[in-house]
């Protein structure tokens, strides 16, 4: 956990060297987080960029149970999903049924919890909501015991960018929080996260998000029946570097249906050597991971977290799309939202 700045009058100096007076920069952070019992006196290190302090992990409760009359992908007691990647990636007309089922309840669920963020609330409420919700459709939270994850959502704060592991860790104004929700609903995965404002939060975050979003959309347009999959990352790290911004090469969007994962794989950065072609019938995930700096990353010891290398902040967007003949259908759009693209 996160060690206390020394104790500061409201109108000195920020001790985190802002420039502001503290109460204008972290008092407020710094008393939520004495709630928390994080009231050691020792300054925190080392110092996060832009006057934020680093996520620190909280106390992961018990991943919660899901009912036996919900249907169960084959990992959700042994942890380890079956079947090959490369098998079924063309999908017919009852299986896209199935699909686009499954990718509406995902992204119900997913502007459910969105909705609820706050500052002061825990991301394991925000996973206690998106299990609820997952239950009352009648589906399996697919991140539950996948390869052993152990809750039932993905809540990336700050700087973590993907893989968060919900805990006790109390949501801060000016956070920004990314939500990564997939069902396993009538046998197929649905899949989507967007990133959300904790409060008021700053210039450079609102713009981070932002692009991020822009990023995922140009990435999206490029896909048609013929395309290739390198064509998605050239067209997001292009504008994602206009920015100055990094875009994470160490995962990726990837395949789904019967499978949580599957292929093809998409990276999010020009590679060259993918050439997987698209083709209709296919299914696959959009899910650009955008830095403010550094495109590299650090793992925490959970083997499941994963942050930027330079502690600055991280945004993700996805959704699940389906390659048709005339172009391409995102699958997980909002409720009345219109595709964006001609299918």
């Amino acid at each position: 956990m996160r060690n206390a700045p020394p104790k500061t009058n409201p109108n000195d100096p920020c001790w985190c060297d802002s420039g502001k007076k503290y109460k204008k920069c972290h008092q407020g952070r710094d008393l939520l987080r004495q709630l928390q019992g994080l009231d050691a006196e020792a300054p925190a290190t080392p110092a996060a960029p832009l006057g934020f302090a680093p996520v620190r992990p909280g106390k992961i409760a018990p991943w919660r149970s899901v009912p036996a009359h919900i249907v169960k992908p084959d990992y959700s007691f042994s942890g380890k999903p079956q079947g090959a990647r490369h098998k079924n990636l063309i999908k017919g007309p009852e299986q896209l049924a199935r699909m686009r089922k499954a990718c509406r309840a995902a992204r119900e669920v997913l502007d459910e919890v969105c909705a609820a963020v706050r500052p002061g609330m825990t991301t394991d409420e925000l996973d206690g909501l998106a299990h609820e919700g997952y239950i009352k459709r009648g589906g399996y939270p697919s991140t539950l015991n996948y390869h052993g994850f152990p809750k039932s959502v993905c809540t990336s704060v700050n700087e973590v960018i993907c893989h968060g592991i919900p805990d006790s860790r109390v949501l801060l104004p000016g956070d920004i929080v990314n939500v990564d929700v997939t069902i396993y609903l009538d046998g197929m995965h649905g899949d989507c996260s967007a990133t959300v404002a904790v409060g008021a939060i700053d210039e450079a975050s609102a713009k981070l998000m932002a692009i991020t979003r822009a990023c995922l959309m140009l990435g999206i347009g490029t896909i048609k029946p013929g395309s290739l999959i390198r064509d998605i990352g050239r067209a997001i790290e292009s504008h994602a570097h206009l920015h100055g911004y990094g875009v994470v090469r160490a995962f990726v969007g990837h395949g789904i249906g019967e499978m949580f994962h599957m292929d093809p794989q998409v990276p999010h950065y020009y590679d060259p050597a993918a050439t997987f072609i698209c083709r209709p019938g296919m299914t696959f995930t959009v899910e650009p991971m955008i830095n403010q700096g550094t495109w590299k990353h650090d793992s925490w010891s959970d083997s499941w977290t994963a942050v930027t290398a330079d502690k600055k902040r991280s945004a993700q967007y996805e959704h699940t799309i389906l390659v048709t003949e005339q172009g391409v259908e995102v699958l997980t759009l909002a409720d009345g939202e219109q595709q964006p693209f001609a299918f």
